[in-house]
């Protein structure tokens, strides 16, 4: 059995649709249903079982335990406005610790999602180097959480033989509809072009950044969802360890915006705002991941460019009647 924490969110959802077009239906889902919408991300979905996240480590599912062949760990609170520090150790490191205990202990794989939001202002670059990953700052609590755990897995004496953290950077695509203000500018964009034909984008309040041209490595779900899979193949074994996953490239909040314009057959429209005053300290002007680490095991994996995974995106989901991956 394969277990997919998160399953049923944005990133889990995809990837249980991808093992879906593989052949695999023995999936076990943990989640929380904590969305009216989020089981729509499921509705064309196979698997064998589903279990709440809080009941999951009852004793007496043992045996269910015993039966997992492979650990996805994607189930996290990934909303960087959480300020419950209490929550976050508990759901987002806590819970992780156990996972990978039980991958540990299974003698098992076990990949987690871990978050480019570790590298806070980007000071000390974007280099996934484990040993410099102690000196990394994070901006706000959910990343710090995300920080705590990378730093714990790597202190560990008994690891999972195969095991992946995978700092994921700008993820957009498909199954993120339930994500409310953590959802993409792509879908925040398309719902705002079909309500009054413009979109609001923040102003720059920083010196050197034009209003729009702030700068993110935005990856396709579609392409970190087929990562993980190539991550997984037992090959990968020997190259255990915290990974970038992003396309090495930084575009600006406005090129995307375009990009979505143009799926939709639109010419572009834009308005720039000023950008809320609790936000401002705790935002970051500028990511791209280095891939360097990434490419020396999967040379030939490529990610989409920001126009080919917007137009994939905008125009066989968001433009259909079922947006969803299935």
């Amino acid at each position: 059995m394969i277990l997919v924490t998160g399953g049923a969110g944005f990133i889990g959802s995809v990837l249980v649709a991808k093992l879906n077009e593989q052949g695999r239906e023995d999936i076990i889902i943990v989640d929380r249903f904590d969305h009216k919408d989020k089981w729509k991300n499921l509705r064309g979905l196979k698997y064998a079982e589903y279990f709440h996240a809080d009941e999951f480590f009852d004793i007496a599912l043992e045996e269910v335990h015993k039966s997992i062949s492979f650990i996805y760990h994607m189930g996290a609170c990934s909303s960087t406005t959480e300020m419950d520090m209490d929550y976050l150790m508990v759901n987002n490191v806590g819970h992780s610790k156990y996972y990978f205990e039980l991958a540990s202990d299974l003698g098992i794989p076990f990949i987690y999602a871990s978050s480019a939001a570790t590298y806070g202002d980007g000071e000390l670059g974007y280099e996934d180097k484990e040993e410099e990953i102690g000196k990394l700052r994070p901006l706000n609590p959910y990343g710090y959480s995300k920080q705590l755990f990378d730093e714990w897995a790597l202190k560990q004496e008994t690891k999972p033989k195969h095991w992946f953290g995978l700092k994921f950077f700008n993820v957009y695509g498909p199954n993120e509809y339930h994500k409310e203000e953590m959802r993409s500018l792509v879908h925040k964009a398309f719902g705002q072009i079909n309500e009054t034909g413009q979109v609001k984008l923040f102003k720059s309040h920083k010196d050197g950044y034009e209003d729009g041209k702030q700068l993110r490595d935005f990856v396709y779900v579609k392409d970190v969802v087929d990562a993980m899979i190539e991550l997984s193949d037992k090959e990968m074994a020997k190259h255990s360890g915290i990974y970038n996953i992003g396309t090495g490239r930084a575009d600006s909040f406005l090129n995307l915006v375009n990009a979505t314009f143009k799926a939709m057959g639109l010419e572009p429209k834009v308005e720039f705002i000023d950008m809320p005053m609790h936000l401002r300290k705790q935002y970051q002007y500028y990511t791209q991941a280095d891939m360097e680490k990434f490419r020396g095991i999967l040379p030939n994996f490529d990610f989409r460019i920001v126009d080919e995974g917007v137009e994939d995106y905008v125009k066989n989901h968001l433009m259909k009647d079922n947006p969803y991956v299935e």
